[in-house]
């Protein structure tokens, strides 16, 4: 089972705190570092010091950092134009030395919109948006050296453009794409995608939802087994009852709710759940949501007891 560490920065994160958890998850012997892609607080939170934007804070992280992947669970497409989007991927993807994964979705969180003076289309413009956006970034991604890049879709309309800079990994970074479309996400994911997710929600669901992409992809002549299939997990694990009680209450959560909807309780209860979303889904990578960022003991604590039980 491939462990990642997922963080929501909006909720109150400076970089230098992100810097430090990507630093740390990297020595505890992590795969990944990834962040969501927001720019407001949910809930009640006070998001002090405010937000930071993902791929500039990727790109200082990618200098500070020598191993471990990088990516956004997942970026708004709601939040940048395609071309210029692909530029910025692709620039940090070199500043990584190509350890970039980018996960792209179609944008939800209205409040945040509405706060910034974004637009955010009703859901099926806001697909057609994604699925272009998609075409854009693979398409100048992928365009051989030299050759150029158009596209004349209902949003997006380029002619002749260089698809300069490319990503140091070649055709382009990996794709993380999820959610739980029935119909238009399992197709994008046929099409794109070489991972897919499932956030936050029953294992129960995430057995459907795998199936509807497999269904998806065999539809679309493509082997299954190319997509990688994970899950992501609200993380509150404690070697007594508690310290686990002081890590729920740390990011304003009950016990007995972070037991049922996520990876929580003991070490050996961390283990079996683990086991069980193997077992049931078929997964083979978890990103493991750490809400408090500087709780830096909470993660060594998985990847030293829970990790080398998998």
């Amino acid at each position: 089972m491939d462990l990642r560490i997922f963080t929501e920065p909006q909720q109150g994160a400076s970089y230098d705190d992100q810097v430090r958890l990507a630093k740390a998850a990297e020595a505890a012997g992590y795969s990944a570092y990834f962040r969501s892609d927001h720019i407001m607080r949910m809930g009640d939170s006070s998001g002090l010091p405010g937000p930071t934007d993902a791929w500039i804070t990727l790109a200082g992280i990618a200098r500070e950092t020598s191993t471990i992947r990088l990516g956004t669970l997942v970026t708004a497409a709601t939040f940048r134009h395609p071309s210029m989007l692909a530029i910025s991927v692709a620039q940090v993807d070199q500043m990584s030395g190509g350890r970039v994964d980018f996960g792209l979705g179609s944008g939800w969180y209205a409040d945040e919109h509405t706060a910034y003076g974004l637009d955010l289309p009703p859901l099926k413009k806001r697909f057609d948006i994604y699925a272009e956006q998609l075409a854009i970034l693979t398409g100048l991604w992928e365009t051989p050296d030299g050759e150029t890049f158009s596209f004349d879709g209902e949003h997006y309309r380029l002619v002749d453009a260089p698809a300069l800079p490319k990503p140091a990994q070649r055709p382009r970074p990996p794709i993380v794409l999820g959610g739980g479309g029935k119909k238009r996400t399992p197709e994008l994911a046929a099409r794109y995608a070489d991972e897919f997710n499932i956030p936050f929600a029953p294992s129960s669901f995430a057995v459907e939802q795998f199936a509807r992409v497999d269904a998806a992809a065999e539809a679309a002549g493509r082997d299954p087994k190319s997509i990688i299939h994970s899950a992501a997990l609200v993380l509150a694990v404690g070697r007594d009852e508690a310290e686990l009680e002081r890590r729920a209450k740390a990011i304003g959560r009950e016990v007995s709710e972070l037991r049922q909807n996520g990876l929580a309780g003991s070490v050996a209860e961390a283990v079996d759940t683990i086991g069980k979303w193997r077992e049931e889904t078929g997964v083979t990578r978890l990103y493991l949501q750490v809400l408090d960022m500087t709780d830096l003991d909470h993660i060594e604590l998985v990847a030293a007891e829970v990790a080398p039980q998998l």
